[in-house]
């Protein structure tokens, strides 16, 4: 089936980014962003610094010279002055981020009512991907928080209010690794600004920090579903969800951990859409878990494994689909291990439906397994597993496969909005 792109009818559906938005990140940075590039600037050089003393090691174990206490070590002259240089890395990164925080108390702040920074938006969003892990353990200014968003901004409950803007049909939208709120608009389309039109919907998207740990960013989602529906202003009718990629393992980490803490907001929820969900992992996270493999074969590659462990507890975690704390932890999350998470069956009570895709053009056993739809295979989107305590078990009628789509045009698919109403009209 080929791709098309929806027009974005007016007025509901208008384009959410500005008309004419700043060229370039760099003119989009903010004082507290220089901050956050020096510490991401001095770690890589502090990893680099480790990288090259490993190698040298290497070379001087091969010919019979000792190494220090840790291994990758050099000892001696050599090690003072490895050691020396990283001092003096850190020193120098020290003092300019103090001088860089003074600096800001000197710069105005960015205005509430600007319009959102596209481009600055998307490039953080890329960076705690793959980084946002260790970004928010170090604190640096460049990791994002969770927020409930609307139109690039944080949701203004009160003013929704006052606008008359909220419905008692409320649709949450979760995005997926390395996106943000911002990109479920492509080509001018976006999936809830188009069910906000056909169906009545108030769309609310999250923004979250996709390197995290999913079942962290789950714990975080309940808690804040928790209060999104107590403080609703209008009494909420229907509540749905749809999740993008690993927004979907999110949002069954909410659900899950929701229901154990008792939430409210679980009852409410009525359909829960999945679209292109890797529930049962990713092949190309275990893709790059081989590659620390390889890399780890020989004495002289053995110091590049750190590049392979830079990718985030979010990307490792999506090697099989975790979505709860037990998953991971106590577990080397570089080191290769058989699938070893608790079944997490989909929540009851609740419509659950799945999309997948493949970018060929017709169904068949290598099309579905090894290309799926260039990132997720179609059988961990419609939650088929051989184990049949982890299968998901949705029902025929609520799975979908589009061809010819990608991962991510799953986000502007015409086929893919055409059934996204027929799920969620109501008596449907």
């Amino acid at each position: 089936m080929a791709t098309r792109r929806i027009p974005s009818p007016d007025p509901v559906a208008a384009p959410r980014t500005p008309p004419n938005p700043p060229t370039g990140a760099l003119r989009q940075l903010r004082a507290a962003d220089l901050r956050g590039l020096v510490a991401l600037a001095t770690q890589a050089t502090l990893g680099v610094a480790r990288i090259t003393e490993g190698v040298h090691q290497s070379v001087l174990g091969s010919i019979g010279l000792r190494g220090g206490a840790q291994p990758g070590q050099t000892r001696g002259l050599t090690r003072l002055i490895y050691q020396g240089v990283r001092g003096t890395t850190q020193l120098v990164g020290t003092s300019l981020q103090a001088a860089l925080l003074r600096l800001e108390l000197w710069l105005p702040a960015a205005e509430p009512a600007a319009a959102p920074a596209v481009e600055r938006e998307a490039v953080l969003s890329a960076l705690n991907g793959v980084l946002g892990d260790q970004l928010a353990q170090q604190g640096n200014p460049l990791a994002l928080s969770m927020q409930l968003r609307q139109y690039g901004r944080v949701l203004d409950l009160a003013a929704l209010h006052a606008a008359g803007a909220a419905s008692g049909k409320l649709l949450l939208l979760v995005h997926g690794l390395c996106m943000n709120d911002l990109q479920w608009q492509r080509g001018g389309y976006d999936h809830g600004a188009h069910l906000a039109q056909a169906l009545g919907y108030t769309p609310v998207y999250l923004r979250y920090n996709t390197g995290r740990h999913i079942s962290t960013n789950g714990h975080q989602l309940a808690e804040q579903l928790e209060a999104l529906l107590a403080e609703w202003p209008v009494p909420v009718q229907e509540f749905a969800v749809l999740a993008h990629s690993m927004g979907g393992l999110v949002m069954r980490s909410a659900c899950q951990q929701g229901a154990a803490a008792g939430h409210a907001w679980l009852a409410q929820l009525r359909q829960l859409v999945f679209l292109g969900t890797p529930h049962h992992g990713a092949a190309l996270e275990r893709a790059g878990h081989w590659v620390d493999v390889v890399l780890g074969s020989t004495p002289y590659s053995r110091p590049f494994t750190r590049l392979g462990q830079v990718r985030s507890a979010g990307i490792t975690d999506l090697r099989y689909g975790y979505v709860l704390d037990a998953d991971w932890q106590g577990r080397d999350r570089f080191r290769h291990s058989p699938d070893q998470r608790q079944p997490v069956p989909l929540p009851p009570g609740v419509a659950c439906f799945a999309i997948g895709a493949t970018l060929a053009a017709q169904r068949s056993p290598v099309a579905e397994r090894l290309v799926g739809d260039g990132l997720v295979p179609l059988h961990s989107a419609l939650g088929w597993h051989s184990d049949p305590a982890r299968r998901l078990g949705f029902a025929k009628e609520r799975q979908c496969v589009v061809h010819r789509v990608g991962h991510v045009a799953l986000l502007s698919d015409a086929s893919v909005a055409r059934q996204l109403v027929q799920w969620l009209t109501p008596g449907a």
